[in-house]
């Protein structure tokens, strides 16, 4: 099924980064969209002149209450929700040793708990009318574990693993369901939005403690274009067959693919100890 062609975006997490360039975009377009931040001051100005068509919603993914009062207005206002962007969500950092059970917790209600219930508020809808596409902001840490990213790694394997399964159930209905997977890229990202709990342990040094030190030291200085990113996103909405997963960044690429090969040839290495934990078949 083709795009819409004046479709109703609802984007999260607005007033910075991929969610604020992307909405833009839309809005350039002439499309309709409903723009969230916790704080809507923070994107007011997205809807200046162009009230009729832009809702700027204050939204904190983690409040229930909030998701459906802005899935409810979107719906009102608009009548429908075309594309969901599940963008909001935020970084945090620590060896997993040492990590901050209380900021770990915090950011799986953002980034997962949040994104997955936004997603069940606007099924509804989508089912009903047998189009929408879902897209949800994953990271290559949803495909790679790197050194003190490891409760950063697991929210986005979880929005991974989700959005596959999601996608092969909403399929047969007519959605679409798109994981996008940026690499490193001039957002807040690595600035004011990231936690971290400082890695205090010397046996952490080279690897978590690396890490760290390079992710502030590139800080402003990442290769990837968030304006390239969000029009790579409306470019898969408009494709008649987007992608389940979208890698951004050459970086990105490189690393989710050599990872993906080296773990295809590590499954087959094991190969024989693996398929041997089967019932034998005089057993079975």
């Amino acid at each position: 099924m083709s795009a819409v062609k004046d479709p109703v975006w609802l984007i999260t997490g607005c007033s910075t980064g991929f969610g604020r360039e992307l909405a833009r975009l839309v809005i350039e377009r002439g499309w309709k969209a409903v723009v969230t931040a916790r704080d809507s001051a923070r994107v007011a100005d997205l809807a200046e002149g162009a009230e009729d068509r832009v809702l700027a919603l204050g939204l904190d993914v983690t409040k229930s209450e909030q998701l459906r009062e802005v899935v409810k207005s979107a719906e009102q206002h608009f009548g429908r929700i075309d594309v969901l962007v599940n963008n909001a969500g935020y970084g945090y950092q620590s060896s997993v040793e040492e990590a901050d059970d209380a900021r770990v917790r915090a950011q799986f209600d953002a980034n997962v708990f949040g994104l997955f219930e936004m997603t069940r508020l606007v099924l509804p809808g989508m089912r009903a009318r047998r189009r929408g596409h879902i897209i949800n902001i994953s990271s290559v840490a949803g495909f790679i574990g790197f050194p003190g990213s490891g409760y950063y790694a697991a929210t986005k394997h979880a929005v991974e693993g989700f959005s596959t399964a999601l996608a092969a159930e909403v399929a047969p209905l007519g959605l679409k369901v798109t994981s996008v997977a940026p690499g490193p890229f001039r957002t807040d990202w690595a600035g004011r939005s990231l936690q971290q709990t400082t890695t205090e342990l010397d046996d952490y040094s080279e690897t978590v403690g690396v890490r760290m030190a390079g992710t502030a030291q590139g800080s402003g200085q990442q290769p990837g274009d968030p304006i390239r990113a969000a029009r790579a996103m409306i470019e898969i909405y408009e494709h008649a067959n987007p992608p389940q997963h979208l890698v951004l960044g050459a970086w990105g690429v490189d690393q989710v693919s050599a990872h993906l090969r080296q773990t295809l040839e590590e499954i087959e290495q094991w190969r024989e100890i693996s398929v041997n934990t089967d019932y034998l078949a005089e057993e079975k």
